[in-house]
């Protein structure tokens, strides 16, 4: 595995230290988990930059890539399920869109990056995940709601838009 890959590996390390402090969702614990879930999220960023940099794109990189995202995306949206800050059929439709992407991937013989709109996806969920999980005041609940609600839009609009090109052809 070159640099990039380790990189987007670790953001796994991140997962069950969110999940252990949004057990006791504590001012101090959500701030930590927020802390975790940031610096993790910008990991994205820096491994897709490390892999074109250096040239070392690779197919393991662009399955375990989206992978480890949606791992970090879905495990403290699960946990504010659990502690009901957030609807389980929300985060429902969100696991929809990534199971259904993820297995329509398996089945490609070649594998695709991200586009602009999985991009943006994953941009709002870590916006809305990030407002949700930090121990704000009562007036940043309804904006932390309203920003859930359009990640789950743009998940559902980007698996759409991910798999037309793909039916026009079959």
């Amino acid at each position: 595995m070159n640099l990039p890959t380790w990189i987007t590996f670790s953001r796994l390390l991140g997962v069950p230290f969110i999940l252990y402090f949004l057990q006791e969702p504590t001012r101090a614990h959500r701030w930590i988990c927020v802390f975790i879930f940031l610096l993790a999220a910008g990991t994205d960023w820096l491994d897709g930059y490390l892999a074109r940099k250096l040239n070392q794109i690779t197919d393991l990189g662009k399955f375990l890539d989206p992978l480890v995202d949606k791992l970090l995306v879905l495990a403290p949206l699960l946990a504010l399920v659990e502690i009901r800050q957030v609807p389980a059929w929300g985060v429902f439709l969100i696991l929809a869109r990534e199971l259904t992407i993820a297995g329509w991937r398996v089945s490609q013989t070649a594998i695709s990056g991200a586009n602009f709109w999985g991009k943006l996806k994953t941009v709002s969920q870590i916006v809305a995940i990030a407002l949700l999980v930090a121990p704000l005041s009562a007036v940043w609940r309804l904006p932390s709601l309203i920003a859930f609600w359009i990640a789950v839009a743009l998940t559902l609009i980007s698996g759409a838009l991910y798999l037309l090109p793909f039916q026009e052809k079959t």
